[in-house]
């Protein structure tokens, strides 16, 4: 399976990250909560889904996790094509949830762990909702979080973006789309 995404691959995510994808993705989502499955209850490193995970995830553990997974794969196929290749990869964005996302060569992680900022790295930090923001902050995270809204927040040294948690109501295709700007923005900048 190519790597889809960017063209160069980023250093690799610390061995201290936890969650599903690749290790070099470029595109580094963190939420609070792993699926409630026993076969992630012990995971300590990143781990690619396979090919059909995400379905099954959905199926056991409900509405909220398809919305996850819906909302992250939009977001992808929402970044300018021309920096972004996630859309020459799949013909629409549930394709690319269902053919792609999480696995091995997808350029993309979902992770559960303390961001681990690299300095110089192309890596770019998305933390889905503001609460969990505010608690990794507390628990350490080196990010000065400039809040653009009460939604919204950017560090742009260490590329980091608060946004909305992955879900339709709080992450619509409006804020979708807003969200999509600050990460084109972000990848241009120089580290």
């Amino acid at each position: 399976m190519p790597l889809v995404g960017v063209t160069t691959a980023p250093p690799l995510v610390s061995e201290l990250a936890i969650g599903f994808g690749v290790p070099q993705a470029q595109i580094c989502v963190y939420i609070a909560k792993r699926p409630p499955m026993q076969e992630y209850a012990a995971l300590r490193n990143i781990q690619p889904l396979s090919l059909g995970e995400i379905t099954a995830i959905n199926q056991t553990c409900g509405n909220g996790w398809r919305k996850v997974f819906n909302v992250y794969a939009k977001l992808l196929f929402a970044l300018a094509p021309q920096r972004f290749t996630f859309q020459q990869t799949a013909g629409s964005w549930q394709q690319f949830r269902e053919q792609y996302l999480l696995q091995a060569g997808s350029n993309t992680a979902l992770l559960f762990s303390m961001p681990q900022l690299t300095p110089a790295s192309q890596r770019i930090h998305i933390i889905a909702g503001r609460t969990h923001a505010k608690t990794l902050v507390s628990a350490g995270l080196n990010a000065q979080l400039h809040w653009l809204n009460s939604e919204f927040a950017i560090d742009q040294q260490q590329r980091v973006l608060v946004c909305p948690y992955f879900d339709y109501r709080q992450l619509n295709n409006e804020k979708i789309q807003l969200l999509s700007t600050l990460i084109s923005e972000l990848a241009h900048e120089p580290s």
